[in-house]
C-alpha cells in the first residue's frame, strides 16, 4: 500500500479553514471566481425547494419535509465536516477534541428537545408504553458485534454511511465503493439476521432510560455524562493552535470556510428534534437497506420471512411498493444539498479512485452495512437518534462503535494496512 492509497478526504481542517480535499485549494482562488458555482448550487436548492412545494401540494407532506429536512441535514454535515470517524480520529492521533465536542453539543441539545416531545406525548414514562416511532432498540451481544463492525468499516473505508453520502456530493473516489459495498452488507444482514435473531435478540432487553429514571432524572444523568465526557476529553488533550483567517464577508464565512463542529452540533441536534415530532428520527439507512432487501428478495439470498424484524425500533428497512419513500427523499436531498455546498465553496474534487480506496471502501462499506442492519441502524439512527430517545442502546452502540474504531486503526496500522494519514 502506498501513501497515494490513503484516504485523504477524512481529515479535518481546523474550524475557520478551508476545508482540505484532492485537487484545486479553494484557498487560492479568489472569492469572486466561485460565484458561477454558486449560482448552479443556488439551482440545486431551488429545485429541492420546489420539489417540497410540489410534493406538498400534492398531498405528501410526510416527504416534502423529508425533503427539506435532508437537504438542511446535508448542508450541515458538508459545511460543520460532521463526520463521526473523522472527529474521532482527530482526537485519536491528534488529541484536537473540537470535533468531539460538536458530537456532544448535538446530543445534549437533542435530548433536551426530546424530553420535552415525549413530556407531552406520553406524560408518565413509567406505564410501560414507549414513545411513538422513537430508535429504542433491544440491547443484546449483537448490538456490541454490530458496533464492533460497524467502527470497524468506518476505520477501513474513511467514513460512516453518513459521511460517505454527503462525500459522494463532494466528488469523492471511495464513497461510491463504500454505499455499493453497504448494500452488499445490508443483503449479507438479512441472510444471518434470523440465526442472530432468534439466538441473541428475541430475548434481549428493550431499556427506555426515561421509564427507570423519569424524564428528569434520564436528562439529569445523560447530561450529566456528556459533561464527564467532555472534561475527559479536556484532559486527554493537547492545546490546539489554530490561526485562522477571518473571512472577508459573511458570505464568504458561510460559504468556503469550515463552520465550527459545536455549531453544526447544535444545528443537528434541533434538526433532529425537529424531525422526530413531524416526519421521524434522524436515519440514513433505512432506504439504503430498503433497496438492498429488495435485491436480496430477487436473488434469492435473504429468507423469505425476516423474523421479528418488522416488529422492531430502528432505522430499519419497510418492504414497500412508494417509489419514492420518506427516509428515501431525506437521502436524496442530503446528497444532493451536501453537492451544493461543495460545490459553491469550490469543495467539489471528483478524484479517480486508486486501487486501496477500491477495495477498502468495499471491504469497509460491506462491514459498515452488515453493522447496520445487525444493529438496527448507524451512527445517525441508532447512536445520534437512539441516544437523543433516552436508548441505552444507543449508549452501548456508540461505546463499541469508537472502540471498533480504535481497534481497527491500532491493528491495522501495525500490520502496515492503515498508514497514518501525514
Amino acid at each position: 500500500m502506498t501513501q497515494h492509497d490513503v484516504i485523504p478526504e477524512a481529515r479535518l481542517s481546523s474550524p475557520g479553514e478551508q476545508l482540505k480535499t484532492p485537487g484545486i485549494d479553494p484557498a487560492s482562488l479568489p472569492f469572486q471566481w466561485q460565484r458561477p458555482h454558486i449560482a448552479v448550487a443556488g439551482a440545486v436548492l431551488v429545485a429541492l425547494a420546489v420539489g417540497a412545494y410540489v410534493l406538498h401540494g400534492q398531498g405528501h407532506a410526510a416527504p416534502a419535509l423529508s425533503l427539506v429536512f435532508g437537504a438542511v441535514f446535508g448542508v450541515v454535515l458538508q459545511r460543520s465536516r460532521f463526520c463521526f470517524f473523522c472527529m474521532f480520529r482527530e482526537w485519536y492521533d491528534d488529541g484536537d477534541p473540537r470535533g468531539l465536542f460538536g458530537l456532544l453539543v448535538a446530543l445534549a441539545t437533542g435530548i433536551v428537545g426530546y424530553t420535552l416531545i415525549f413530556g407531552a406525548w406520553l406524560p408518565d414514562a413509567t406505564t410501560g408504553r414507549l414513545p411513538p416511532d422513537a430508535f429504542i432498540g433491544p440491547v443484546s451481544v449483537a448490538l456490541i458485534a454490530a458496533g464492533l463492525a460497524f467502527g470497524a468499516g468506518m476505520a477501513l473505508s474513511g467514513s460512516c454511511v453518513s459521511a460517505h453520502l454527503y462525500r459522494l456530493g463532494e466528488g469523492s473516489p471511495t464513497a461510491p465503493f463504500a454505499l455499493l459495498g453497504t448494500v452488499g452488507g445490508f443483503m449479507l444482514g438479512f441472510a444471518t439476521w434470523n440465526d442472530i435473531y432468534l439466538s441473541t435478540i428475541s430475548g434481549a432487553p428493550v431499556i427506555w432510560l426515561p421509564r427507570w429514571l423519569g424524564y428528569a432524572g434520564a436528562l439529569l444523568a445523560a447530561i450529566a455524562l456528556l459533561t464527564l465526557i467532555a472534561w475527559a476529553l479536556s484532559r486527554t488533550s493537547r492545546p490546539i493552535d489554530s490561526p485562522s483567517t477571518p473571512a472577508r464577508d459573511l458570505p464568504e464565512a458561510l460559504l468556503t470556510k469550515r463552520w465550527p463542529a459545536w455549531i453544526g452540533g447544535a444545528i443537528i441536534g434541533m434538526l433532529g428534534t425537529f424531525a422526530y415530532f413531524r416526519v421521524a428520527p434522524l436515519g440514513v439507512t433505512a432506504e439504503i437497506g430498503n433497496r438492498a432487501r429488495q435485491a436480496a428478495s430477487t436473488l434469492g439470498v435473504a429468507p423469505s420471512r425476516l423474523e421479528g424484524l418488522d416488529t422492531l425500533r430502528g432505522c430499519i428497512s419497510v418492504v414497500g411498493d412508494v417509489l419514492l419513500s420518506r427516509n428515501g427523499a431525506f437521502v436524496l436531498a442530503l446528497v444532493a444539498a451536501s453537492f451544493a455546498a461543495a460545490l459553491a465553496a469550490g469543495q467539489f474534487t471528483p478524484a479517480w479512485p486508486s486501487r486501496g480506496q477500491i477495495v477498502r471502501g468495499l471491504i469497509g462499506g460491506l462491514m459498515l452495512g452488515w453493522g447496520a442492519m445487525t444493529g438496527l441502524g448507524c451512527t445517525v439512527g441508532t447512536l445520534l437518534s437512539g441516544i437523543m430517545a433516552g436508548a441505552l442502546s444507543g449508549w452501548v452502540f456508540a461505546a463499541v462503535v469508537f472502540a471498533g474504531i480504535a481497534i481497527t486503526l491500532s491493528v491495522g496500522r501495525r500490520a502496515g494496512l492503515l498508514p497514518r494519514p501525514s
